[in-house]
């Protein structure tokens, strides 16, 4: 049985964890098989949005399989390493807006795993959580930089220190989660939220992300530059003149996504 699934309906690719008895702990097969998968939902031109989920009733993921991990000897630590790794970087570089569709609990890495998604919808049952240190380890799928940049610095540190978890609700305030919505009606907003995203042009979408993600952080001049080239390759694009002849016939556009 695949850990992780995929499937592609109307723009939408939906990549599924599929360990629910594991609570959708990330074993190193899972964290390959999740970075293969989030690759091959990349590539496809038919895939305009990604939707991070999971199956199972208690939790989106619970982070790294720690029973697995007892079993390894320092450098199986450091083979591990390499797999969750590539995981969250190939995550983190998908050129699509990703949406993660959170419920029950998310916590060490499946909480990282939320974080490095452009947006997330979460159930009101949603418990996140970064509890590495507590079990000796340090928070390792970004979760001490991105949290920091998200919540603010001091929300971060108190988080990570402590081990804390957060509600649905504590996210939402925090703007860690997008929408928030009750259980039953989570996989119907967050592909939703998707269908909002896939009436823009998927090209322009893409460029927007990239200025956004490559300018955060650096200066404002160098932020605007950034941004230029984004609207410069897109520009270029079939769907600029579709969408401008599109407004001006008053009809719906009809993107390529080229």
């Amino acid at each position: 049985m695949a850990l992780v699934e995929v499937g592609l309906d109307r723009h939408v690719a939906t990549v599924r964890l599929n360990r629910p008895e594991a609570l959708n702990a990330i074993s190193g097969q899972l964290a390959n098989e999740l970075a293969g998968a989030l690759l091959r939902a990349a590539a496809d031109p038919e895939s305009w949005v990604v939707v991070l989920a999971a199956a199972g009733e208690k939790a989106f993921c619970v982070g790294a399989d720690l029973k697995e991990r007892n079993q390894l000897d320092d450098p199986g630590w450091m083979q591990n390493r390499i797999l969750m790794r590539s995981m969250f970087d190939t995550l983190r570089s998908l050129p699509q807006p990703v949406i993660a569709s959170v419920f029950g609990y998310a916590l060490g890495g499946g909480f990282e795993l939320a974080l490095n998604c452009d947006l997330v919808v979460a159930s009101h049952d949603a418990a996140f959580g970064l509890p590495e240190v507590t079990v000796g380890i340090v928070p390792g799928g970004g979760g001490t930089q991105l949290l920091a940049r998200k919540a603010g610095l001091g929300r971060a540190k108190e988080l990570v220190f402590t081990g804390r978890r957060l509600s649905g609700e504590e996210g939402f305030e925090m703007g860690l989660v997008t929408r928030l919505v009750e259980r039953e009606a989570l996989e119907a907003a967050t592909m939703e939220l998707a269908t909002e995203v896939c009436r823009a042009s998927p090209v322009a979408v893409r460029e927007a992300k990239a200025a956004i993600d490559r300018g955060f952080g650096i200066a404002l001049a160098d932020g605007i530059e950034l941004e230029d080239l984004a609207w410069r390759r897109n520009v270029a694009s079939r769907d600029r003149r579709e969408g401008v002849a599109a407004f001006n016939e008053k009809r719906e556009p009809r993107w390529q996504g080229r």
